[in-house]
């Protein structure tokens, strides 16, 4: 919580991931420097692990720590304890406002826990639309039930805004403000350049893969799980059976990605399956790699904004202005599809530089100064 008088209305801020973390921490950095405001922070710990590193190289402490995560919940068991746990610190801290970020289930449980207590939401990265609920699943109806309850819709694109205005959304409660992790990723990437060492494993990795076209990949939707990750990690291997490029994989926690991945790519010598990297180390993987390899959101909006490519391997993304810009570029989880479009990455220059050079259409930094000097307009009026 900031400094500011106890009077001050508060903005409670509500995450649980490494991805919302990461999208929020300038948020509540340019909260916390409006006089008029108190801020106050709650993790849910949907991802812990994860989630600490990011707390850590943000300097976030924050003031609720439900620590919710168990291995293996199901949704629904989620969806409950995630409910009730908000719920009962909104009850505590009776704020003025909630803000969420995203689709995750932390943010539409955050969402309808302030609903249901008449608070008013503000969402972050609104608008984004697959227009097909099971992909990606479940945060297509996440995104969408959040977008129900929210009053203040801070939409990262005109194409997400538009989709807003389709569904209803009145345009006085729609913001354009660019995408927030533009804002963290150049902050994270100053740091980088400046005075933060990467780890020991990944500075080895690029070393040890100098000579070759590094290849970045991250997997985890949980909509690949079963056939698409196998088909996947088929692609990734044939990929690897090239001897100019090395892949680096920051494996996700879930041990469905790693049983699988595992059993297609251990011991290739140019394949590194690594533990997750925090946060600057991940900055610093992009930085360096070719392109990447990925079914993340998130990666979609970072990967561009360093010049990176990005093949998305899923059958459809909330993101197209990526792809309509060029940025990325939809592969699905078909193998040959995949190793096609990478092969064409690895040795077609002009193609490359085509992707590489595309203008990002996600933000300029500073998206989390603009929702900031929003949120205390409409609470200090």
């Amino acid at each position: 919580m900031n400094n500011a008088n106890s009077s001050a209305p508060k903005v409670l801020v509500i995450f649980g991931t490494r991805p919302e973390a990461i999208k929020l921490f300038p948020v509540v950095r340019a909260l916390s420097a409006q006089p008029a405001l108190r801020t106050v922070t709650c993790v849910t710990a949907q991802h812990r692990q994860m989630l600490d590193q990011v707390l850590d190289i943000a300097e976030i402490r924050p003031d609720h720590d439900l620590d919710l995560m168990r291995a293996d919940q199901s949704l629904d068991e989620l969806t409950t304890r995630l409910l009730q746990g908000i719920g009962k610190t909104l009850d505590a801290v009776q704020p003025q406002r909630i803000i969420v970020q995203g689709d995750t289930a932390t943010a539409m449980c955050g969402a309808l826990a302030a609903y249901y207590r008449q608070i008013p939401v503000s969402h972050v990265e609104a608008g984004l639309r697959s227009y097909n609920i099971y992909h990606p699943w479940p945060e297509e109806v996440n995104r969408k039930i959040i977008g129900t309850i929210a009053d203040q819709h801070f939409a990262p694109t005109e194409t997400s805004a538009e989709a807003l205005r389709s569904e209803n959304i009145p345009e006085n409660q729609i913001s354009i403000t660019g995408n927030t992790v533009i804002d963290a990723l150049l902050v994270t990437a100053e740091k980088v350049g400046k005075d933060i060492a990467l780890n020991p494993e990944l500075t080895a990795l690029l070393g040890r893969f100098a000579d070759r076209k590094i290849i970045g990949v991250t997997s985890h939707r949980r909509e690949n799980f079963g056939d698409g990750l196998n088909q996947i990690s088929a692609a990734l291997r044939n990929i690897a059976a090239r001897d100019d490029v090395a892949l680096i994989f920051p494996i996700h926690l879930n041990p469905n990605v790693r049983a699988v991945m595992n059993n297609a790519l251990g011991g290739l010598d140019n394949v590194a399956m690594i533990e997750p990297l925090d946060y600057p180390n991940f900055v610093g993987l992009l930085g360096a790699c070719h392109f990447m390899l990925t079914d993340s959101g998130g990666v979609q909006e970072e990967a561009p904004a360093l010049g990176k490519p990005v093949l998305v391997m899923r059958n459809t993304t909330e993101r197209p202005e990526g792809v309509e810009a060029g940025t990325a570029k939809l592969v699905g989880t078909d193998p040959d599809l995949i190793e096609t479009e990478a092969c064409r990455l690895l040795d077609e220059q002009d193609y490359y530089d085509s992707m590489a050079r595309a203008h990002n259409p996600f933000g300029d930094g500073k998206s989390s100064e603009r929702i900031a000097d929003i949120v205390a307009a409409s609470l200090t009026r």
